[in-house]
C-alpha cells in the first residue's frame, strides 16, 4: 500500500521571512504554505474603492484600514493561520507587528469564483475565532450585493442591495451599497 505524500511544513518565522521577498502572496495554515491566485480588474476596482471609503470614514480616529498586503493572524490552541483579507480594520492598540494584524474588528472579502468557497467556509470559520472580530463582510463582484455577518447577531447573514445602506460597528456609521459600486457596475434601474 502506498504511503501518503506529506507536504513539507515550515515555521511561522520562516513563512514571515519568505513573504517579505516572495513575488506572490501565500496563505499559511498550520505549517503549510499555499500560493494565492491573482485578482481580476473588477476585484481590484472594488478593493480600491472600499479602501478609500474606509480610509475616509476612519481618518483621525483610533482605527485603521489595511488592504490586501497586510495579513491577519489567527492563533488558537491547535491552529495557527495567516490570511490576506481584501480589507480589514484594526483599532488601537494595533498589533505590534509590521506585517500582520491579530485583533481586527472587521474583515471584508471581495468574492471571486476562485475564492468564494473558502471565503464562506474555512476562512469564515477561522476568522470567527478572533475575539476582536465584530463584522465579516462579503462583497459580490457581479451584482449590487453586500453580505454582512455580525458577532452580535450570532453570525446570521444580512443581505444588502442597490439603494440600501448598512451599519458597521468598526466605522461607527453606515456605508451605502451604491457608493461601493458607483461607476464600477451599472445601476440595475434607470
Amino acid at each position: 500500500m502506498p504511503k501518503p505524500v506529506s507536504r513539507p511544513r515550515i515555521t511561522v518565522e520562516a513563512y514571515l521571512e519568505g513573504e517579505k521577498v516572495a513575488t506572490e502572496r501565500h496563505v499559511f495554515i498550520n505549517g503549510e504554505v499555499v500560493a494565492m491566485t491573482g485578482a481580476t480588474k473588477m476585484h481590484n476596482r472594488l478593493t480600491r474603492r472600499l479602501a478609500r471609503l474606509f480610509d475616509d470614514r476612519l481618518a483621525g480616529g483610533p482605527c485603521e484600514a489595511f488592504s490586501t498586503d497586510v495579513k491577519v493572524r489567527i492563533t488558537t490552541l491547535n491552529d495557527d493561520r495567516f490570511y490576506y483579507p481584501d480589507l480589514h480594520v484594526e483599532c488601537a492598540p494595533l498589533t505590534p507587528h509590521e506585517y500582520y494584524s491579530e485583533r481586527p474588528v472587521l474583515i471584508l472579502e471581495v468574492l471571486s469564483e476562485s475564492t468564494e468557497r473558502g471565503d464562506r467556509s474555512d476562512k469564515f470559520y477561522a476568522y470567527r475565532r478572533l475575539p476582536s472580530l465584530m463584522d465579516y463582510v462579503l462583497v459580490a463582484q457581479d451584482a449590487y450585493r453586500v453580505e454582512v455577518y455580525r458577532r452580535a447577531m450570532d453570525w446570521d447573514l444580512e443581505i444588502y442591495g442597490e439603494g440600501q445602506r448598512f451599519h458597521l460597528a468598526a466605522l461607527d456609521g453606515e456605508l451605502s451599497v451604491d457608493d461601493i459600486y458607483r461607476d464600477i457596475l451599472p445601476p440595475s434601474s434607470p
